[in-house]
């Protein structure tokens, strides 16, 4: 019989981000590259383009500095040429929210659930009620929601709406190859890997983590996005085509950014661009590979480029990548989550770990982030601690010894 554990706050940190950065990690072998000097100034009456890569798209309302060209080296360890991204932690011009409503007579953002009744909804009462009734308690007696910064707090419930503040000291930095090149094998994006960059300067990620994994909701605007524990803020959704996606699944939400279905809303970590659902002839593409992506005329590559599709389906994001990315593409100054210096990707407040997660690692001779993927990956608040300990390499009593605050 299984052994399982059930924990109230030891995943408090991993409510909105994960690490991403093992996602990454398979080997890749390059079919071509093409180097270039040239160092982009965003101020040029020209676009530069490489390989279908034009940096000067990037909103210079989110620019901290003049974009430019670096040396980097891809995760195969080929050397190469990228485009280097600095971008504030919220371009000036966007507008972000709602996400968690204040009680059961508001209305948030929206939440793609995976659990009984699984589908994309409105976070609203009709959906919370139903949580309620799965065994998630997210709001008092009164109708008050459990709402969390998790940027600075903790919950202390079981169940949280999480929403975390903005810190606008912050800045990430991106790397993404100019010329991108297939890999030997397509790398996975599971939750909250890192997907790419967005034309707003809105960087991209994954799936959320889930409810059913954490016990607490990190609530997405009604365009797909959320604030990291990092303070910054980020997209799980094509949000450019997000209305074609609420349309699909009769999701009463509607995302006040111009949707257009055909048009680039991004360029994947790879440096393949990231379009609408549909084709530049207005018809959803039929020949699509695994990863959402096809070659084929665009309205700016009209001779065709090898690019990815949104799909219609939450969430509307590739779901691999078939391009080689580069070493260290997503940095931040953000004290925790997802780039930061001193994190594993797993944002929590102070820290990339709840407390007392850095003491057991080193008591059980992991490193925090192999610790707290063998936490997710093996049930979350409802641990199966044989199981983790079974991928961790340790015992199941040392296992259950070095955890902290365990009910």
């Amino acid at each position: 019989m299984k052994t399982k554990v059930i924990y109230n706050s030891i995943l408090i940190g991993m409510a909105l981000t994960l690490s991403a950065c093992s996602q990454l990690a398979e080997k890749y072998l390059i079919e071509a590259a093409n180097e270039t000097n040239q160092t982009l100034d965003t101020s040029a009456a020209d676009s530069i383009v490489n390989g279908g890569v034009d940096m000067t798209r990037i909103s210079q309302d989110a620019l901290v500095k003049a974009l430019e060209t670096v040396d980097c080296t891809l995760e195969n360890g080929a050397a190469a040429k990228c485009a280097k991204i600095v971008v504030k932690h919220q371009p000036d011009n966007l507008k972000i929210g709602p996400f968690c409503p204040e009680t059961l007579d508001d209305k948030g953002g929206v939440w793609n659930w995976d659990g009984e009744k699984l589908g994309l909804y409105r976070i609203d009462k009709q959906f919370l009620t139903m949580l309620e009734s799965q065994g998630y308690q997210f709001y008092d007696a009164d109708g008050k929601v459990n709402i969390v910064d998790v940027r600075t707090t903790q919950p202390t419930v079981d169940n949280a709406c999480l929403s975390a503040s903005a810190d606008e000291s912050v800045e990430m930095t991106i790397l993404l190859p100019l010329s991108p090149v297939k890999a030997d094998q397509a790398a996975s994006l599971d939750t909250v890997a890192k997907v790419g960059l967005a034309l707003d300067g809105v960087p991209i990620f994954a799936d959320a983590p889930s409810v059913l994994q954490t016990g607490h909701l990190p609530a997405l605007d009604t365009c797909g996005g959320h604030i990291d524990p990092g303070g910054y803020y980020h997209w799980h959704a094509t949000s450019t085509d997000i209305n074609s996606v609420f349309d699909h699944d009769h999701v009463d939400a509607s995302c006040a950014l111009e949707q257009k279905a055909d048009a680039l809303f991004a360029y994947a970590f790879d440096g393949y661009p990231i379009y609408g659902s549909v084709d530049s002839n207005g018809k959803i593409p039929t020949d699509l590979d695994a990863c959402n992506g096809h070659t084929g005329a665009t309205l700016e590559n009209p001779e065709g480029i090898y690019h990815y599709h949104a799909s219609t389906e939450f969430p509307n994001l590739p779901s691999c990548l078939s391009g080689v990315v580069a070493q260290d593409n997503f940095t931040t100054t953000a004290k925790q989550g997802i780039g930061a210096e001193n994190g594993t990707g797993a944002g929590g407040p102070g820290q990339a770990a709840p407390p007392g997660f850095d003491t057991a690692a080193t008591t059980l001779g992991v490193s925090e982030a192999d610790l707290l993927s063998a936490i997710m990956k093996n049930g979350g608040r409802q641990l199966d601690t044989a199981a983790a300990a079974k991928d961790l390499g340790v015992t199941e009593a040392a296992l259950k010894a070095a955890l902290p605050n365990k009910d």
